[in-house]
């Protein structure tokens, strides 16, 4: 899966924003706030990952176990699958 293109992930002020630009603005009226660790699966994402590649990544970067790495990635993506920013 992989993030759909025409969506910027910037650091402002501390905060991790996704804003949607060209014609996705029309599409997704809006921007998304994201944690350091949203943003860290983000990237990932831009370049084209599976779960298991995205619960590796967090394997390495953080200290979490398996099982909470897994459940965090199965519900970032279903939410960025339900706003319809995943290219499958």
């Amino acid at each position: 899966m992989k993030i759909k293109q025409n969506f910027m992930l910037r650091e402002i002020a501390g905060s991790w924003l996704v804003v949607p630009l060209g014609e996705r603005v029309v599409d997704f009226n809006g921007i998304i706030t994201l944690s350091e660790t949203g943003a860290f699966l983000w990237e990932i994402l831009e370049k084209g990952a599976g779960v298991d590649e995205l619960v590796n990544q967090l394997l390495l970067e953080y200290d979490v176990d398996e099982t909470t790495a897994r459940a965090d990635v199965v519900e970032f993506t279903s939410a960025l699958e339900e706003g319809a920013l995943l290219e499958l």
